[in-house]
């Protein structure tokens, strides 16, 4: 399995940790870097955010057409019929990156995954599964997939990491229900969602990017200190 390309983002001389984000359907790994300038952490905070290439391959739902993608969805029901192989597969190359941060210097505690639609599940997926404690997880506009393994895969080691979830009550994409069912699901596991919802469509808003640097700083903020 080929390593992921990404683009890289550092907001200071000396990253303190690291922010691994997946965009979704289509996108690539330039699609969210701009968000970098607009979220408005604290002064110090010297953090690297990595924006990796999902590799290219036919999309059954859109007849086929080639494009970046975590994983094929074959059917409007984004629910039904996962693409268990794409998935997993997404999830060792997340597994791979997150091991080279560490590897870089950066404990796993104080490494975030992050992702949007597509990129938001195969967050979560590899989050909750990775068998050391991570910093948090961010999940946009996104739902849980493969949740009947969770119960049997999911890393005791994370069990306890926070998770960011926020969704559009407009999404057209990713049904909100289909989300809001994801995040009691996680709650009834006994998983921590930070839950917040806007009336947007399947998009990110300006309110929910306040949101986010917040709930990065605190996560930084506290794993630094006890560094």
């Amino acid at each position: 399995m080929m390593p992921l390309a990404q683009v890289e983002v550092v907001t200071g001389t000396e990253p303190k940790g690291s922010v691994i984000w997946l965009h979704g359907l289509g996108a690539d790994g330039w699609d969210f870097v701009p968000l970098v300038k607009e979220l408005p952490l604290p002064e110090g905070l010297d953090l690297r955010f990595v924006f990796p290439h999902a590799p290219t391959r036919p999309v059954t739902i859109n007849n086929g057409y080639v494009m970046r993608a975590w994983y094929d969805i074959s059917m409007q029901d984004l629910a039904r019929k996962p693409d268990e192989a794409g998935i997993r597969e997404s999830q060792a190359s997340i597994g791979d990156l997150i091991e080279r941060e560490i590897q870089r210097g950066i404990a796993a505690d104080k490494i975030i995954l992050a992702g949007f639609s597509q990129g938001g599940a195969i967050a979560l997926q590899s989050g909750l599964r990775y068998p050391q404690t991570l910093g948090g997880i961010i999940a946009l506009s996104t739902y849980l997939t493969l949740e009947d393994s969770l119960e049997r895969e999911g890393s005791a080691a994370n069990k306890r990491t926070p998770i960011f979830m926020a969704h559009g009550t407009q999404d057209a994409i990713v049904p909100f229900a289909l989300a809001d069912a994801s995040r009691r699901k996680l709650e009834a596991r006994g998983y921590a969602v930070e839950w917040h919802d806007y009336p947007m469509p399947h998009s990110v808003c300006g309110e929910e990017v306040e949101a986010i640097a917040q709930w990065l700083a605190a996560r930084f903020t506290s794993r630094i200190l006890r560094a």
